[in-house]
C-alpha cells in the first residue's frame, strides 16, 4: 500500500479524483527518512559541542556538592557542632539527590533535559548563596538541601543528551568522560575552595561559587541544543499520550538490568564518595597528623586517580560490555582489601605508602559506578531512559548517606565526652561501618548478575 501514492506521483493518472494539493503532498511523505535513519544518533563536532555545555552544569554541580569536603572543620567551628550533626549535612544533601533520582528521571523523559538543566542551576546557586550567609546550624541544613535537589537534575540530564547526540557504542565512554569532567569540579574543590577559605573566608568563598552560576545558566538558555534535528520526535507526545508515572517505575524496576545497575552503583560508589565528601579531611588532618595542605594534596590524589580510572573503563566498556563485571568486582574487591590493610595496622597509623594506595584505589569508586548506569541503558528503551537512569543513580548515594551516618555516630560513640578531635582509634573504629553496606552490596550484585547476560 505504500508503493501507490510514488507510483501516482511518479505518473500522474489524468483521470485522478484527487485533489491537487494532496498528490503534490504524497513524495514528501513516500520520501521522508525512515524513523530508524531519523533516530540514529549522528555524534561528531556538534555532539561534544552540546555535551560540553551540558557537562559545564555538571562540574559546576560536583564543585557545589564536594565544597564541605574542604569545609568540614571550617563548618564544625562556624556552627558549633560535633562530628554527628556535621555529617547531618551531607547526609540530608545525599538523601535529598537521592530522593530526587527517579522524579528527575521523568521530569527529563517528560520536558527534556534542557529545562531540568536550568532548574538545576537555579536551585544551586540559591542553595549555596543561602548557605554563605548562614550563621546558624538550622539555616545552613536548609540550604544544603535545596543545594542537593539542584544536584540531583545535573548528571542524568546529561546522560540523556549524550544519549540523543552519541551513537549507542559510544555511550559508555562518554558516560565515563561525563564522570571524568565532574572530578575536575571535584579537583577545584579540592585546591581553589580549599586555599579561598583560608584566606578570603567563609562568606565570600561561598557568594563566588554560587555566582558562578549566573554563567553556566546563560550558557546553557542560549547555546545547548539537547539534541539534533535529526533525532527529535516529529511530533511531542501528548499529556494523554504519555504513560503514567506508577506504571513508568514499575516497569524499569522489573528490568533486571535496573536492579543489578543500583546495586553495582551502591556498592562501588560510597566509600570513595563519603571520604572525598566529609571525612577524608577530618581523618587525615586529626587521625593521621597531617597538615591540611599535606590532606589536600592527597585528596586531590583521590580525583586525580578518579579522573585516571575513568578514562580507562570508559576505553575498555567502549570495545566490550564483557569488561563490566569484571570491573566491577575487582573494584569491590580491591577496595575491601585495601581499607582491611589501613584498618588492621598497629596503631591506626598507616605508612604514608599505604594512605596512597588506598586512596588511588578509592579513585576507582566513582568509575566503576558508572558501569550500573550502563546496565540500565542497554536494559531499557529510550522512552524511559532517564527514570531507569535515575533509579540506578540513587543506589550509590543511598550507600553514601548510610556510610557518613554511621562513620558520625561511631565517632561520637568511641571518643570521650567533650572531646575536641576524634583520635586515630576513634576513627578506625568507625571506618570498619563501611564493610555493612559493601557486603550487602555485594550479595545483591552476585545475585542479581545471573538473570542478566552480564
Amino acid at each position: 500500500m505504500t508503493v501507490e501514492p510514488a507510483r501516482s506521483a511518479a505518473a500522474p493518472s489524468p483521470s485522478s479524483s484527487e485533489p491537487a494539493p494532496r498528490a503534490a503532498a504524497e513524495p514528501a511523505v513516500a520520501l521522508a527518512p525512515p524513523p530508524a535513519a531519523r533516530s540514529a544518533p549522528p555524534g561528531g563536532r556538534a555532539a561534544w559541542v552540546a555535551w560540553s555545555i551540558g557537562v559545564s552544569v555538571y562540574v559546576l554541580a560536583v564543585v557545589h556538592r564536594t565544597s564541605l569536603g574542604v569545609a568540614g572543620l571550617d563548618a564544625a567551628e562556624r556552627f558549633g557542632i560535633g562530628a554527628s550533626a556535621l555529617s547531618t549535612f551531607s547526609i540530608l544533601q545525599v538523601l535529598v539527590y537521592a530522593a530526587m533520582q527517579v522524579p528527575v528521571g521523568l521530569l527529563v523523559d517528560r520536558f527534556g533535559p534542557r529545562r531540568v538543566l536550568l532548574l538545576g542551576v537555579l536551585l544551586l546557586s540559591t542553595g549555596q548563596l543561602a548557605f554563605a550567609f548562614s550563621s546558624s546550624f538550622a539555616p545552613a541544613l536548609a540550604s544544603r538541601a535545596v543545594l542537593g535537589c539542584g544536584d540531583a537534575m545535573t548528571f542524568i540530564s546529561v546522560l540523556r543528551i549524550a544519549a540523543r547526540w552519541f551513537p549507542a557504542a559510544k555511550n559508555p565512554f562518554v558516560a565515563q568522560l561525563t564522570g571524568l569532567a565532574g572530578m575536575g569540579g571535584n579537583l577545584v574543590s579540592t585546591v581553589v575552595l580549599a586555599q579561598a577559605l583560608h584566606s578570603e573566608g567563609w562568606t565570600p568563598t561561598f557568594t563566588a561559587v554560587a555566582l558562578l552560576g549566573v554563567a553556566v545558566f546563560a550558557l546553557v538558555a542560549l547555546f545547548l541544543r539537547e539534541a539534533p534535528a535529526a533525532v527529535r520526535p516529529v511530533d511531542p507526545p501528548t499529556a494523554a499520550a504519555r504513560p503514567k508515572v506508577r506504571r513508568q517505575v514499575l516497569d524499569c524496576w522489573r528490568e533486571p538490568g535496573t536492579r543489578l545497575g543500583l546495586w553495582v552503583h551502591f556498592t562501588t560508589q560510597f566509600p570513595g564518595n563519603a571520604f572525598g565528601l566529609l571525612w577524608g579531611m577530618p581523618y587525615l588532618v586529626e587521625a593521621q597528623g597531617m597538615s591540611r595542605g599535606e590532606a589536600g594534596g592527597l585528596l586531590t590524589l583521590l580525583v586525580l586517580s578518579n579522573m585516571s580510572f575513568g578514562f580507562l573503563f570508559g576505553r575498555l566498556l567502549s570495545r566490550t560490555a564483557r569488561a563490566r563485571m569484571p570491573i566491577v568486582l575487582t573494584v569491590i574487591t580491591t577496595t575491601g582489601l585495601g581499607w582491611a590493610l589501613v584498618l588492621a595496622w598497629p596503631g591506626g597509623h598507616p605508612p604514608m605508602w599505604l594512605l596512597v594506595g588506598i586512596i588511588l584505589v578509592m579513585g576507582s569508586n566513582g568509575p566503576a559506578s558508572l558501569v550500573g548506569l550502563d546496565y540500565a541503558r542497554t536494559r531499557n528503551p529510550a522512552e524511559r531512559l532517564g527514570t531507569a537512569s535515575g533509579i540506578v543513580n540513587m543506589g550509590g548515594f543511598i550507600g553514601t548517606m548510610i556510610t557518613l551516618f554511621g562513620i558520625g555516630v561511631l565517632l561520637d560513640a568511641v571518643s570521650p565526652a567533650g572531646a575536641e578531635a576524634y583520635s586515630a582509634t576513634a576513627f578506625r573504629w568507625a571506618f570498619c561501618w563501611q564493610y555493612v553496606p559493601l557486603a550487602v552490596g555485594t550479595l545483591m550484585i552476585l545475585r542479581l548478575r545471573r538473570k542478566v547476560d552480564a
